[in-house]
């Protein structure tokens, strides 16, 4: 079953971002770890993980206040 992200902005509203597909949770993970830099400096303020049609989690981009 493959994963992949979905993006979301400021208002939560959908965005375009990267369309990545991965074998498995874990290289979903790695590569959010290493590319979440660049998508919050495209605007994307947040993903959510997605295995087929269904959401595992969601995750903001947006610094710890």
């Amino acid at each position: 079953m493959p994963w992949s992200w979905r993006y979301e902005g400021v208002d939560g509203q959908a965005m375009a971002g990267p369309a990545e597909t991965f074998s498995s949770q874990a290289d979903a993970e790695s590569w959010i770890g290493q590319a979440w830099r660049e998508l919050a400096g495209a605007g994307i303020t947040a993903v959510t993980l997605v295995e087929d049609d269904r959401e595992d989690y969601k995750m903001s981009l947006l610094p710890a206040e």
